[in-house]
């Protein structure tokens, strides 16, 4: 029989820019829905889920990791003004190079420009399956253009992923 061998997809997501893109669209993303949409819709064998260490939301890296995202913390540190901070930035691309010979193509989530060089190698290299960004009006311009017919905005996807909630445009509710 020959038929073509099944196709390896890995995702690679910045869970803060995602928590925080989908909330500015005034709903919430449902994590299990998420997961499903991410196996269904691309494929998607492994994802990384990249965040910051907080102790006190164990129960929401427990509920990740029970809808089978493979969690990568970030240690964090307190900026000037107090908040926290986890910059996954470096361990999502590291993460994504390791791995590299490991899947066939990656779906990279997130709507930061800072991604633009990861971007441009996986499609560059045919391994760009594509790019979900939270909210096309707050998407990096150099990831956009990076990423050209490959970026899929999140903002229409609350029937397929939001928990039915609604937010009142705040940093209100549980925080990844």
């Amino acid at each position: 029989m020959h038929g073509k061998l099944p196709q390896n997809h890995y995702a690679f997501i910045d869970s803060q820019n995602v928590y925080r893109g989908i909330e500015s669209l005034g709903w919430k993303i449902d994590w299990v829905r998420f997961r499903r949409y991410l196996a269904e819709k691309y494929g998607v064998d492994i994802a990384y889920l990249f965040i910051g260490y907080v102790a006190k939301h164990n129960d929401l890296y427990d509920l990740f990791q029970k809808a089978g995202f493979v969690v990568k913390f970030k240690p964090t540190i307190p900026d000037g003004d107090g908040n926290i901070k986890g910059n996954v930035d470096a361990d999502l691309v590291l993460q994504a190079m390791l791995d590299y010979d490991k899947y066939d193509q990656a779906v990279i989530i997130t709507s930061d420009g800072d991604f633009y060089s990861l971007v441009r190698h996986l499609y560059d290299n045919h391994k760009l399956r594509a790019v979900l960004s939270p909210y096309k009006k707050t998407c990096s311009s150099l990831l956009k253009q990076t990423a050209k017919e490959k970026i899929i905005y999140m903002d229409n996807l609350t029937r397929k992923i939001g928990d039915g909630s609604k937010t009142k445009n705040t940093a209100q509710g549980q925080n990844p």
